[in-house]
């Protein structure tokens, strides 16, 4: 199974322990956006999708996998939630004043989905990713990230790795439209976990989520050793220290 579409399989799980975004940043993400009618991209069971509704924002949400796009519809019924894709956008031409995507850019293939985006923003319109990333200047989570290996945590999953493995491969480039020049910004977050609950985080991973079973139980059970032996993180809850990453761009 493709990673990209391993998330239907956990559909349930990823809704129930994947964070949310750092208040600021899906404000930020859209701040410079010519109106209110956002698309929010590849949006799997909402979770940035709630964040932009709690904007005020006009927002449509695109999901290409059914189990999570019922999720979804689940937890945001008030939302208008489409079967799609970003190479296959089911959205009128200049439809929309942004494009954002949470935890998903990456999945895209920019040379499909970069017309694509361009084809249903509006002039003037931006197009941003959003990533939660591990903030691995915490002692602990540095060492997290070398338990766990890089099919858990890899280079785009820290705060330190995550611009270099977002930047160019990430966004479109040549005709029907131009793109200016990428911003970054990184927003202080944290999520309130317990050892097992990280555990059912991190299971969630597309890397985990492809596995063998007998290969996923044993890095998962890794974790949980590290996790429950280490003072910080063993004794109930605790707060994971994150940032929330985001990369934007402005159709010119």
């Amino acid at each position: 199974m493709e990673e990209r579409k391993s998330f239907g399989t956990a559909a349930a799980a990823y809704a129930e322990h994947r964070p949310d975004y750092a208040r600021a940043a899906p404000r930020w993400a859209v701040a410079s956006a010519p109106g209110p009618r956002v698309l929010d991209l590849g949006a799997g069971t909402g979770k940035l999708t709630a964040s932009l509704v709690a904007l005020g924002l006009d927002v449509v949400a695109v999901e290409p996998d059914p189990a999570m796009l019922t999720e979804l519809r689940r937890a945001l019924p008030s939302v208008r939630a489409l079967r799609g894709s970003a190479e296959a956008i089911p959205l009128p031409d200049g439809s929309v004043d942004a494009v954002v995507a949470g935890n998903a850019m990456h999945w895209f293939d920019m040379a499909v989905a970069g017309p694509e985006i361009a084809r249903v923003l509006a002039p003037g319109g931006v197009l941003a990713g959003l990533w939660n990333v591990l903030d691995d200047h915490v002692e602990w989570v540095a060492e997290l990230g070398r338990v766990a290996g890089a099919v858990v945590v890899g280079p785009r999953d820290t705060v330190t790795g995550w611009r270099a493995a977002t930047a160019d491969p990430h966004l479109p480039g040549g005709p029907p439209a131009r793109f200016g020049a990428p911003e970054h910004a990184e927003f202080p977050h944290g999520q309130r976990r317990t050892a097992e609950s990280l555990v059912s985080t991190l299971a969630t991973r597309a890397g985990v989520l492809v596995l063998p079973a007998r290969d996923r139980r044993a890095v998962l059970d890794r974790i949980r050793v590290f996790l429950t032996s280490d003072p910080r993180t063993g004794r109930g809850e605790f707060t994971l220290p994150m940032w929330t990453g985001v990369l934007r761009v402005r159709r010119l």
